[in-house]
């Protein structure tokens, strides 16, 4: 039982573990919107390895192309404009600091809803806060609370980022953590004051464009194509210098990548499960040599072959199936510990505890078949002389 149980826990343990790894993927971009895209200089390559390749290197989007861009796609969408002002910013509040990781974010007034954040508390920019370039900031529920304490309110405070005070007017509910990523070590501030506080030289933006009608998204997203074209001029027969990119593209990706690890550790798995069955066979062989003389009475009572090879073979499914349901236990506790490293939450992956019992069971038959057929034709005088 204890071998069938450790074959087990290793395969259903690795395989809920992979598991709870795609429902973090899955929940943390269901979070970006399923019904949006963007439009940026590079593509959305993921380098897994030596096997991705690199993102090509393109020309910026000026913010003058991406207010072209607004202005000209007329669709029924919600069109926002980003910019990455800094990866690695330090927030400050009294003698309370961050560490130096926070996203910071300029953006226009239609960024939350394309971008998939909601407030907890507070307002979002207006427009004339957006081209005022005023020092306000929406923070995100990390920064929260490693600036502010449970008895302080983060609302209408003021905060530093770099040498410059920024007045709290929203906080972010939070996105979660996600394979060792979080979504809430991040700050938005007004588009129009990155621009003067973070410019710097070939100063990149991204277009977000939520689409409403799903069904409508991908004629949506061929359009923006073409507009986004004639906005940088490119001639007719030439590759686009920019990428548009569906906010589901990466996690379809991703996912692609991690079956291949599913494949991977399900042989692995299987494999461990295969020493396993050897070495319960190898047990059941010992036993039917142990137990001969209760086979040779048993046959001079009048046991027939097929009475005799059921036997074996039902305690051998039994010993599997027991052994089994403290492996898939085992397995369920593994996979869920990894889901709550990546917190997704507790789950039951009721797939493999259907595959678990139903391996017992195919592996109980096989290591039991070949026991329970020499018992079977064990002679029942020869038995009954057994020393």
């Amino acid at each position: 039982m204890l071998i069938i149980s450790i074959g087990i826990t290793a395969l259903v343990g690795i395989l809920s573990a992979i598991d709870a790894i795609k429902n973090g993927i899955n929940e943390n971009f269901s979070g970006m919107g399923a019904n949006t895209f963007t439009i940026q200089n590079g593509d959305a390559n993921v380098r897994v390895g030596h096997r991705g390749r690199k993102s090509k290197a393109r020309k910026e989007i000026t913010y003058q192309e991406a207010l072209r861009f607004r202005d000209n796609y007329k669709f029924p969408v919600v069109s926002a404009v980003s910019t990455e002002a800094s990866f690695s910013a330090r927030l400050k509040y009294g003698n309370k600091k961050t560490n130096p990781n926070i996203e910071v974010t300029g953006a226009d007034e239609n960024y939350l809803l394309t971008a998939g954040y909601e407030l907890e508390k507070g307002r979002n920019f207006n427009a004339n806060e957006i081209r005022g370039g005023n020092a306000l900031v929406l923070i995100g529920k990390d920064v929260e609370k490693a600036l502010f304490d449970s008895k302080t309110d983060a609302l209408d405070k003021f905060v530093k980022i770099g040498g410059m005070r920024y007045k709290v007017v929203g906080v972010l509910k939070s996105k979660g953590n996600s394979g060792g990523f979080s979504g809430d070590k991040i700050c938005i501030i007004p588009l129009g004051t990155a621009r003067m506080y973070f410019s710097k030289p070939n100063m990149n933006y991204t277009i977000h464009v939520l689409c409403k009608d799903y069904s409508k998204l991908n004629t949506f997203l061929e359009e923006a194509k073409g507009v986004f074209r004639k906005v940088r001029k490119i001639p007719p027969g030439e590759d686009n210098d920019f990428e548009v990119v569906r906010s589901d593209n990466l996690a379809s990706m991703l996912l692609k990548d991690i079956s291949m690890v599913t494949t991977g550790a399900t042989v692995i798995g299987l494999i461990t499960l295969l020493g396993a069955a050897i070495g319960l066979m190898n047990i059941m062989l010992v036993s039917v040599t142990e137990r001969t003389r209760e086979i040779g009475i048993r046959k001079a009572m009048g046991a027939t072959q097929n009475t005799i090879k059921y036997q074996f073979l039902i305690e051998s499914t039994v010993i599997c199936v027991i052994g089994g349901l403290f492996g898939i236990l085992f397995g369920i506790i593994i996979g869920n510990l990894i889901s709550f490293a990546l917190d997704t939450g507790f789950f039951i992956p009721w797939f493999w505890i259907t595959s678990g019992v139903i391996i017992c069971i195919a592996v109980g038959l096989l290591s039991g078949y070949l026991p329970a057929r020499r018992a079977s034709r064990l002679d029942p005088i020869d038995s009954l002389r057994f020393e």
